[in-house]
């Protein structure tokens, strides 16, 4: 039979608190992985973040970079990788897109990918000559419903995402123009100064400076609100499209499989990063808003656009890819 003493022991030790649990942490070098080639907005942004988490962490983290076949090699990569809190990925608006456009992939896009937290946003900008009559989207339209389909319309590839933004225009707007892809922004942007092209679709960041120079014309942004670095741009909807809300999108990512426990610290961490000022600024500097989302939100938001661009891919006939 237990003596007095130790039942007293017991007792004492039931009415003090439990011990905080040490914080889940990675317990080697993270790699962060990408991919599209160095310079690109993914790299600066994963290059952005990386320093923060891993001073939180307190681990280097690794920005790896695995261009080629629309950033799905590196997702097979993360996919394959090992739950243990050593791999992410820094997805964009194409891991959506892929999963739209391509006939199969090597790994399941819904499940076998775990977002932590959607890093910050971008708006897409729509780019007419810097002369002549396309001056609004109103413009555009109307010239564009005079003549079905004799408008020429440039962006950087068939199935990339401004390609498809490019299209959910057209069927909001419903017009048709003729898709002409370029391998490149600048080849793009030459094409529209030189009238090949009447409308290009950029991300601000890729065009900003041409627009500042006044090599081209900007229109309309895609998404609800307005561009600070370009107040006087008008969004979509304000142009006359009211369910038009599009941008890119720059999500932080695990493999399958994470303990839930790293999911939550890192995306502590990450709205924690996000918000200092001067991160923050230097994102905004790069046409970029920080977000910081929780993980919930990262996934619906992947899940709904899946979704929207296999519906796109239908109701345009877009032919889909083998990767």
């Amino acid at each position: 039979m237990p003596s007095r003493r130790a039942v007293l022991a017991a007792a004492s030790l039931a009415a003090l608190p439990a011990r905080a649990q040490a914080p889940w942490a990675p317990d080697g070098p993270v790699r962060l992985i990408q991919g599209f080639a160095p310079g690109g907005t993914t790299d600066i942004v994963a290059r952005l973040l990386a320093p923060s988490l891993a001073a939180a962490l307190g681990q280097p983290v690794v920005v790896e970079n695995r261009p080629g076949a629309g950033g799905t090699l590196a997702a097979e990569a993360l996919a394959r990788a090992r739950p243990d809190g050593r791999t992410m990925m820094m997805l964009n608006n194409a891991f959506a897109v892929t999963a739209a456009t391509f006939r199969r992939l090597p790994y399941d896009p819904l499940a076998e990918v775990v977002p932590v937290s959607q890093v910050a946003t971008m708006p897409l900008v729509f780019l007419t000559p810097p002369t002549g009559p396309l001056t609004s989207v109103a413009a555009l339209v109307e010239a564009a419903k005079a003549r079905p389909g004799a408008l020429n319309l440039g962006t950087v590839g068939v199935g990339s995402t401004q390609h498809f933004v490019a299209e959910a225009f057209q069927a909001m707007a419903g017009v048709k123009l003729t898709h002409v892809p370029y391998r490149g922004t600048p080849a793009a942007v030459l094409a529209l100064r030189q009238g090949e092209v009447q409308l290009v679709v950029e991300t601000v960041a890729a065009v900003l400076g041409q627009i500042r120079a006044g090599e081209a014309r900007a229109i309309a942004l895609s998404t609800a609100q307005r561009f600070p670095g370009l107040p006087e741009v008008p969004t979509m909807r304000e142009a006359g499209l009211a369910e038009f809300d599009l941008a890119t999108w720059f999500t932080l990512a695990f493999p399958a499989g994470i303990p839930p426990a790293a999911v939550a610290r890192v995306q502590a961490e990450t709205a924690r990063a996000l918000a200092d000022p001067d991160l923050a600024a230097r994102m905004r500097e790069m046409g970029l808003t920080p977000v910081g989302s929780d993980a919930a939100t990262a996934s619906s938001v992947i899940r709904r656009d899946i979704q929207r661009w296999r519906d796109l891919v239908v109701a345009a006939g877009i032919p889909q890819q083998e990767q």
